[in-house]
């Protein structure tokens, strides 16, 4: 009886001990991706054309993108995200829904 108590709570042990490690590699490996994701996604709005604009950023189709390219040529490089208000046609809503895919490098 001893025996069959000792394999018991050995198998048990065993068993949460490679939950866990499953659990932290899966979380591990889940962090990255969305890094690498949200790394990728990023749209330079002082480098990026029209093209890239319209496709890459939800709300903004060609005039807005218009807009963002003519307003950088004019003013020089965006020195912050926020600075988008200043292009007609972009509000907080759109900027908002694009702030995480967004970067002034």
């Amino acid at each position: 009886m001893r025996k069959y108590i000792i394999s018991s709570l050995m198998a048990a042990i065993l068993s949460v001990t490679n939950i866990v490690a499953v659990a932290a590699e899966s979380n591990t490996a889940a962090t990255a991706q969305l890094v690498a994701s949200v790394e990728q996604s990023t749209v330079n709005i002082n480098s990026a054309d029209m093209e890239t604009l319209a496709r890459e950023l939800n709300g903004v189709g060609s005039a807005k993108a218009r807009a963002i390219v003519e307003y950088r040529e004019a003013n020089g490089a965006f020195a912050s995200i926020d600075e988008l208000l200043e292009v007609k046609g972009i509000g907080m809503a759109i900027l908002e829904k694009n702030r995480n895919k967004l970067s002034v490098e």
